[in-house]
């Protein structure tokens, strides 16, 4: 009935203003860019944690899950934006061909690939809600690994995170760069923790915070991590429009720049099909139940740690 230009698919999370700053902040900066690819960049967490449970929408939720709750669309939106070339020139099929271009390029998971790369959980009152199955093995929380194929991003694992009963309402993109080649200053090898970090908060409060090591005045050559940051609300006067806000003016002008394309949204069934497949017919990885008010099951830790890595897990950065 429609045609194509047509037709505007929601999706909040592109209304967000730090979404939209993350394309400035790459493509309109030159201190960004250089060094946004494998050669700087050891990996990506995207997380988006909520605090609430699923509440009334149990009969909803119990069919979907977390997997097409959150990632089919809200976290492979932020990956597009994240790992995405720049655009010849700001406008809507041109945005649009390259975050394409990225879903084409992520490794599907399937079989064995799942067992060893996903996690999932169930909070432990979750069969307790009103409309869930006694017997439900809905994953509330789910943990994804995904590798990009391209020059780019080649070997830099993207890690999406989500959950509900998690320890606080947070959506952040985290870009976990490499430690220096040499480490010059104190004893030992460097530490992912010691390396630099940019935090891109999302909600609640949007903004951006860069982690960087500084001296410790009057300490010798002791360092310490610090950060600058910066806040919309802070920076600029005024309310922030509410994200649907933002959307439906856009519709209204006509403009398709932060909404998805039909092939966008086939390919990005594709990536995460394979997955729910699995889940479905395999017992593994298995289904943790894990407590209210954490950040997941504690083996969503070890399997980090067993990476090497660990997960930024700090309730909102910016308040």
């Amino acid at each position: 009935v429609f045609q194509e230009q047509q037709i505007y698919r929601i999706d909040h999370y592109l209304g967000k203003e730090t979404v939209q700053n993350l394309l400035v902040l790459r493509f309109a900066n030159s201190i960004f860019e250089p060094i946004w690819n494998r050669t700087y960049v050891d990996h990506v967490q995207i997380t988006v944690a909520e605090a609430v449970k699923v509440g009334n929408r149990g009969d909803y939720y119990d069919h979907a899950g977390v997997l097409r709750d959150m990632f089919q669309n809200h976290l492979l939106q932020l990956l597009m934006i994240t790992a995405m070339e720049a655009p010849v020139r700001y406008e809507a099929d041109l945005v649009r061909d390259e975050k394409v271009k990225v879903l084409r390029a992520i490794r599907p998971l399937s079989g064995e690939d799942v067992a060893r790369d996903t996690l999932r959980g169930q909070y432990d009152s979750y069969i307790q809600e009103q409309g869930v199955a006694a017997n439900s093995r809905c994953a509330t929380f789910a943990v994804v690994k995904f590798l990009v194929d391209n020059w780019r991003w080649q070997g830099v694992p993207f890690y999406l995170r989500s959950g509900k009963a998690m320890s606080c309402r947070t959506t952040q993109i985290v870009v976990q760069f490499r430690c220096p080649p040499h480490m010059l200053f104190g004893r030992g090898q460097c530490e992912q923790l010691d390396a630099n970090r940019l935090v891109i908060q999302i909600q609640p409060a949007e903004g951006l915070q860069l982690h960087f090591q500084t001296k410790v005045p009057d300490a010798g050559m002791r360092m310490r991590m610090t950060d600058l940051d910066f806040r919309f609300d802070r920076e600029f006067s005024g309310s922030l429009p509410d994200a649907y806000q933002r959307l439906l003016l856009d519709v209204a002008s006509g403009d398709a720049s932060l909404f998805a394309r039909s092939d966008e949204v086939e390919l990005a069934w594709g990536v995460i099909d394979p997955i729910l497949e699995s889940w479905e017919h395999s017992a593994v990885p298995p289904l943790e139940v894990y407590p209210e008010g954490e950040w997941g099951p504690l083996s969503a830790g070890e399997w980090m740690r067993q990476q090497g890595r660990e997960w930024f897990d700090v309730c909102p950065v910016l308040h």
